[in-house]
């Protein structure tokens, strides 16, 4: 059971916004100032309570009439790649990845915004300014850091924004050059960050929120056995009725 949060004066509601997620939904968030003396203490149990990080803030969904966002983690140690997985690692073999500090480059935004127009032109994501872009890379209280993938000619192909937890690790943003589908970046950049993850001796991957009706978020479910949670718990998330798992 995730324990309660207190001292509410210290947490916001956020004015409702139309959702990205669902059409015809509104979206209202609940927003917590991370800029403390113990940011990263309090961005872990935020994030155990089901809170994400933006900027210098954590927030949650919390609409009325509406849970479709539900958070979702992978425990890494009892995690395998399916065979569609293992053929997307071997895929990506030949890229080196690299692990630095949130700086933002002009490179990373180049690759950010040309994601950004091919994925999600409609989204507010895809006006952000390269000043925007550096906010969202280097504005962080909390333990931050920056994977660059890269191949041999050291072409950046994908870039994921990570946060480091008490518990684990907190896939941010992925973004990747979008004209390499063959590749699968964004399934090998969860492959990736699973594994970085194991080997900072850590239990759980967080993924985010999951939501079942979103295409764009319905992809969190691949990667197994899955935990969400509800009702204050967490909980194994079970396979679809008609669910067909290839090893």
């Amino acid at each position: 059971m995730v324990s309660p949060l207190r001292h509410s004066q210290f947490f916001y509601s956020a004015q409702a916004t139309p959702c990205p997620y669902l059409p015809g939904k509104t979206e209202r968030k609940i927003i917590a100032d991370l800029a403390t003396p113990q940011a990263n203490a309090l961005h872990s149990r935020l994030s155990r309570a089901g809170f994400r990080r933006s900027h210098t803030f954590a927030y949650m969904p919390m609409c009325e009439n509406c849970s479709a966002c539900i958070p979702i983690r992978l425990p890494v140690s009892q995690f395998t790649p399916d065979r569609t997985q293992r053929r997307t690692l071997r895929r990506n073999a030949d890229l080196v990845i690299s692990v630095a500090a949130p700086v933002a480059t002009a490179e990373q935004y180049a690759l950010f915004r040309r994601y950004q127009h091919s994925r999600h032109a409609d989204s507010d994501m895809a006006q952000m300014t390269e000043t925007d872009y550096q906010g969202m890379i280097e504005d962080t209280p909390v333990a931050t850091a920056v994977l660059e993938f890269r191949t041999a000619d050291q072409t950046l192909v994908a870039v994921s924004l990570i946060d480091v937890l008490e518990d684990g690790i907190s896939a941010v943003y992925n973004f990747y050059a979008p004209e390499q589908t063959q590749r699968s970046l964004g399934s090998f950049a969860i492959l990736t960050l699973t594994e970085h993850t194991r080997t900072l001796n850590l239990p759980y991957l967080y993924l985010g929120y999951w939501i079942e009706k979103s295409e764009k978020m319905a992809y969190k479910t691949n990667y197994r056995p899955a935990e969400i949670l509800q009702s204050g718990s967490w909980r194994p998330l079970p396979l679809p009725a008609d669910a067909k798992k290839t090893f």
